[in-house]
C-alpha cells in the first residue's frame, strides 16, 4: 500500500473511533478535522499552500535546519518557486517527531515510532548539503559550513532550531540524564537522530512506581519536576510530565497496577506565579487539576541553579516576598523581596534545562542584541522577515516572538514565510501576518488533554463549540492517533 495512503487510513480509522465511541455526529467530525487540518488529509480540500502566491524566478534559496521548521519550508518553496535553485543544509539523516517524546515517556510510543530517514521527507530537485552552519554573513549574502566552505544565497531562511543548555545548572550535564534519579524527556541527538529523553523518562516512570509500591505515606518518595527561567520549547511539557507520572502511580499507564499515588510526594518548580500564562488555562490546572492529584505542591519562584546528583539535592533560586514594617499612612505592610538559595532532596528529579539560541545564530548580525530576546532571530512578529536584512526569514524554534516554540506554531509559520518570502523575490511588500498561534496538547493525565491554543491576543481555538479551557478524551485520541501521521503526510509536505 502506498505510504500516504497507508497513513491516511490510520488517521481515518482514529477519526472513526471518536465519532463511534464519542457519540459525536459525523457533520462534528468533519467539522472538527477541517478546523483542525485533518479534512485535507483524506477530503482532499485545498490548503493554504495551495492556494498561495508564486514566482518563476531563477533565484538561489538557502535553508539552514533540517528539523519541522526546515522541512516545511523546504517542501512549500520548492513548489511556490520551482524554477528556484533551493540548498538545504541540515547534518541530520533522521528526523524526530519531538512532540512523541512525551508519549515515549508515558510508554505509548516507542523511539522507533517517532523516527524517520530525512532522505524521505525532503523534495526531488533540492540540493541537500549534511553539514552544519558555523557562521552566518548577511552583509554579503552567504553562510560558512564546518566541512563545505562557504554557501551564497539570494534568500536565506533560519530554520536552526534552539539548543538545550543542561550545564547552565550548576553539576548538571546531559550525560546524567538517567542516572541518580534524573531525567530529562527533552533530551535527544538531532545529528544522530536519537531520542534518549524518551527512553530515559519511560524507565524513569517504571524505576518511580516500583520505588512509590515500596514506599508509605509516613515515609513517600519525593519527587521534583522543573521548569527554567528562559523560552523553552513545548512551555507545557514540564507539566506533562508531572501529571502523567503521577497518573502512573494511580494505575492508570499502560502497566496498570494499584494505586500508589498516596506513597509520593511532587513538587513542580518554576519561576512565577502561574501554571499558564493564559488565564482560563492557568484557572483549570490550579482550581481542578494539581487538587485532584493531592500530592503535588506548586513551587513558584523556584528555579534550579544546582545539583547534587551523588546525594541527590536540588538547589533552587527561590523569590522569597516577606512582610516589612506596617504603613500607618498606606494601612498595609511593607512588602520585601529577597532571593534565597534553597536545597531540597529527592529521589526522581526531571530536569527541563535551560535553552537558549543556537551558538551560530546567536553570535552573528541576525541576532537580537539587547534585551530579554538576545541571541534569538530578529524579526518582524507579523511577517517573520528579518528587521534589518530583507531577504532574511526565519521559521521554528529559533524566531525571537513572544511566542510560538511548538511544532503547531511552526505549522503556521510556514504558510507566512512562503507568501511572504515569494512576494519579495517578486519585488513587493511583504504582507501575510502570523498572529502569534501556538497550541499545547496539555496531557492532564492518561486519556485526557487540554487543547491549549492561543495567539497574540488570548485564547484561539480551533473548535469553539468545544470550551478549549475543559481537558478532554477526544484530544487525547487525536494527539496520540492522528497528529503524527498528518505530521509526516501533511505538514512535512508542506500540505498544511
Amino acid at each position: 500500500m502506498d505510504k500516504k495512503i497507508e497513513a491516511h487510513e490510520v488517521a481515518k480509522a482514529a477519526y472513526e473511533q471518536l465519532i463511534n465511541e464519542g457519540g459525536m455526529s459525523r457533520r462534528d467530525a468533519l467539522k472538527l478535522m477541517g478546523a483542525t487540518g485533518g479534512a485535507a488529509m483524506f477530503m482532499g480540500a485545498p490548503t493554504k499552500a495551495e492556494a498561495s502566491s508564486s514566482t518563476d524566478k531563477k533565484v538561489k534559496i538557502v535553508i539552514v535546519g533540517g528539523g519541522a521548521g526546515g522541512i516545511m519550508a523546504t517542501a512549500r518553496l520548492r513548489k511556490s518557486a520551482p524554477n528556484a535553485e533551493i540548498t538545504l543544509i541540515a547534518p541530520n539523516e533522521t528526523h524526530l517527531y519531538q512532540p512523541g517524546q512525551v508519549f515515549m515517556a508515558a510508554g505509548l510510543y516507542t523511539q522507533s515510532d517517532i523516527q524517520k530517514k530525512n532522505a524521505d521527507l525532503i523534495p526531488s530537485g533540492v540540493k541537500w548539503v549534511k553539514d552544519e552552519v558555523t557562521t552566518f554573513d548577511p552583509d554579503n549574502n552567504k553562510v560558512t559550513t564546518a566541512k563545505n566552505g562557504d554557501i551564497s544565497y539570494d534568500y536565506l531562511v533560519v530554520a536552526t532550531g534552539l539548543q538545550y543548555d543542561y550545564e547552565r545548572i550548576e553539576g548538571m550535564s546531559k550525560d546524567l540524564v538517567g542516572k541518580n534519579g534524573i531525567s530529562s524527556v527533552y533530551l535527544n541527538d538531532p545529528v544522530a537522530g536519537t531520542a534518549k529523553g524518551g527512553v530515559v523518562t519511560a524507565q524513569w516512570f517504571r524505576d518511580m512506581r516500583k520505588a512509590a509500591e515500596a514506599a508509605s505515606p509516613e515515609n513517600p518518595i519525593h519527587v521534583i519536576c522543573t521548569q527554567p527561567d528562559t523560552p523553552i520549547k513545548c512551555g507545557g511539557a514540564p507539566q506533562k510530565i508531572l501529571y502523567l507520572s503521577d497518573d502512573n502511580l494511580r494505575g492508570n499507564g499502560p502497566d496498570g497496577g494499584s494505586d500508589v499515588s498516596k506513597n509520593a510526594k511532587f513538587s513542580f518548580c518554576k519561576k512565577g506565579t502561574t501554571l499558564f500564562g493564559v488565564p482560563a488555562y492557568n484557572k483549570t490546572l490550579v482550581e481542578e487539576i494539581t487538587p485532584m492529584y493531592g500530592n503535588i505542591t506548586d513551587k513558584f519562584n523556584h528555579v534550579l541553579r544546582k545539583i547534587d546528583p551523588e546525594n541527590k539535592v536540588a538547589t533552587f533560586e527561590a523569590t522569597i516576598q516577606k512582610k516589612g514594617k506596617y504603613d500607618e499612612d498606606l494601612e498595609e505592610y511593607e512588602i520585601i523581596t529577597s532571593k534565597e538559595m534553597v536545597e531540597m532532596k529527592y529521589d526522581f528529579i526531571h530536569v527541563v534545562p535551560p535553552m537558549k539560541a543556537v551558538d551560530a545564530v546567536a553570535n552573528s548580525p541576525l541576532a537580537i542584541t539587547k534585551g530579554s530576546g538576545k541571541g534569538w532571530l530578529e524579526c518582524d512578529f507579523d511577517t517573520l522577515q528579518h528587521l534589518r536584512y530583507k531577504n532574511v526569514f526565519g521559521i521554528g524554534d529559533i524566531l525571537g516572538v513572544p511566542k510560538g516554540k511548538t511544532g503547531g506554531s511552526a505549522r503556521h509559520h510556514g504558510p507566512i514565510l512562503e507568501e511572504n518570502l515569494v512576494s519579495v523575490i517578486e519585488g513587493k511588500e511583504p504582507k501575510a501576518k502570523f498572529d502569534g498561534y501556538t497550541v499545547c496538547p496539555l496531557k492532564t493525565q492518561y486519556g485526557e488533554i487540554m487543547l491549549a491554543e492561543f495567539n497574540y491576543e488570548g485564547i484561539d481555538p480551533s473548535f469553539p463549540l468545544l470550551d478549549p479551557s475543559r481537558p478532554r478524551w477526544i484530544w487525547w485520541a487525536f494527539d496520540l492517533y492522528a497528529l503524527k501521521p498528518m505530521y509526516w503526510y501533511l505538514m512535512m509536505r508542506g500540505l498544511m
